[in-house]
């Protein structure tokens, strides 16, 4: 099926092709044709799927350019989402000339207002707060609207947001078409689709779906505090080009975020406390390659869609399983490999096994990096440095001090002083990262039977226990030596003194 087949605009057709865009994805071919039918849909799919454009094209075919009201409304649960919704709505809708505007907290309403006064916006992405704030003041119409579209309703459940998404509905007239996507569907958001929805389509991408074949996916089983420096030996063995580390709680992702910047890493980090300015500064810098490594929790990071990511670290394993797919997906795009790590304690084993009955996918045991590996590593990373370096003729304005050098000590003695020098080991900062409650029992089994099930499995070296090596795992840059590595910063855990020409 291609787009050309939808009983869509021409303008839209037009857009899509410009866009490059010919054949949708299995959300959209699923969703798109109930939509534009003007039923209400249900639909359940991860970011990176596609479903931005499974409910956008939709709402931008019934936009009336003669009607200056606003007909098509967004509700987002975080402002970064809906930036990022309202920026694909816009380029969309570029031909069927759209006017889209986002409204979130955290940033001058008085602004805000006055721009929608301004340019009348046919449709609004916001965030569930501001949105209720702007119908209050009475600036925000909502008797034009025609299309009414829930993103990432399970979020905005979580971050407590229920009662103004119905307060918003409630706002709208009862002939709208009403869209609600979800990546879960709990109980409370099913009684949502229930009370607004009028015999909804229930669209789905199921598991086997959700994960995308070209993310290979491991576990390293180990204790709490053993998390950090596991975490910097398998960083500097792969050499990311670019990773998100997600944490489970907003103390942690601060402690390992400042953990990962003493030990010279290229880091930054989001979470729902951090500002929405430094954020937004933060997520540019990380889509533009000028950060490699984010650090996050799982709503900070909720409808990041940036196509670089290579490796995606689950410092701490989510009690949600669900919440483990919506992670890997920020990997593996764009037809690129990807790959995954969890973190997995004693006592989290039996959610491994929930998530695997999820994806589909048995997760391949790995043990720490060894000393030697480390090393190999961060010479390879070295080498690459070493090639741009030389490639970019930054090296001309040493060549002095280098014959100078060169003419009081042999090569080979003055080359393993300069390599012990530049990766001299930066372990001697010390990373504090207070223990975390682990996760309860999956199921309610008593630790006992843990203890029980992991001697059983403990005999075989190449069972879920981790003892394979697991090599194949190490999907870095090695080997591709002198390829650019972006703006990097001196970023690596061993304090290189040698930096790219981007420093």
């Amino acid at each position: 099926m291609k787009f050309n087949e939808f009983n869509l605009k021409p303008e839209l057709i037009h857009t899509l092709d410009d866009m490059g865009f010919e054949e949708p994805t299995p959300i959209q071919q699923q969703a798109i044709p109930h939509a534009l039918e003007g039923r209400d849909v249900i639909g359940q799919a991860q970011t990176g799927t596609g479903k931005t454009a499974a409910f956008g094209l939709p709402m931008l075919n019934k936009i009336h350019n003669n009607n200056k009201g606003i007909q098509g409304i967004v509700i987002a649960p975080t402002r970064e989402l809906a930036i990022q919704v309202q920026e694909e709505i816009f380029r969309l809708g570029k031909d069927v000339r759209a006017r889209v505007f986002t409204v979130y907290g955290g940033t001058s309403i008085q602004k805000q207002i006055e721009r929608i006064k301004r340019n009348h916006p046919q449709i609004i992405v916001g965030t569930p707060g501001r949105v209720l704030d702007l119908i209050n003041r009475r600036v925000l119409n909502l008797k034009d609207i025609e299309t009414v579209i829930l993103d990432e309703a399970d979020e905005m459940l979580n971050m407590g947001f229920i009662d103004d998404i119905k307060a918003i509905i409630q706002k709208t007239p009862a002939t709208r078409q009403t869209l609600l996507f979800s990546a879960t569907m709990p109980p409370a958001i099913k009684k949502l689709g229930e009370q607004f929805l009028t015999d909804a389509i229930h669209v789905k991408i199921e598991a086997k779906e959700m994960t995308a074949d070209l993310i290979e996916q491991y576990f390293v089983k180990l204790k709490d505090n053993e998390k950090f420096d596991v975490l910097t030996r398998f960083m500097d063995v792969q050499n990311p080009d670019q990773a998100i580390i997600f944490c489970r709680t907003k103390k942690r992702v601060d402690e390992v975020g400042r953990g990962l910047t003493l030990r010279g890493y290229n880091s930054e980090l989001i979470h729902g406390d951090v500002t929405q300015q430094k954020r937004s500064s933060v997520i540019n810098e990380f889509r533009q390659g000028r950060v490699e490594i984010l650090v996050a929790t799982d709503v900070a990071a909720r409808g990041l869609d940036i196509s670089g990511v290579t490796h995606v670290y689950n410092y701490d394993i989510p009690q949600d399983p669900e919440s483990y797919v919506h992670r890997i997906g920020r990997t593996g795009r764009a037809g690129k490999d990807g790959m995954s790590l969890s973190f997995v304690t004693h006592n989290e084993m039996s959610y491994l096994k929930t998530i695997e009955n999820l994806t589909r996918k048995q997760m391949k045991p790995l043990s720490p990096p060894t000393s030697e590996e480390v090393e190999h590593g961060q010479v390879q990373q070295l080498v690459d440095q070493i090639n741009e370096i030389l490639e970019s003729n930054e090296a001309n304005k040493h060549r002095n001090t280098a014959k100078m050098l060169l003419a009081h000590y042999e090569a080979n003695d003055l080359v393993s002083a300069l390599l012990k020098e530049v990766l001299s080991e930066n372990n001697d900062v010390e990373v504090v990262i207070s223990p975390q409650k682990p996760l309860p029992n999956a199921g309610g089994q008593k630790s006992k039977n843990n203890k029980k099930y992991n001697r059983r499995r403990s005999n075989n070296r190449n069972d879920r226990g981790g003892n394979n090596r697991g090599k194949q795992g190490y999907k870095g840059k090695q080997g591709n030596k002198g390829k650019q590595q972006g703006n990097n910063s001196d970023r690596k855990s061993k304090n290189f003194k040698i930096k790219s020409k981007n420093d």
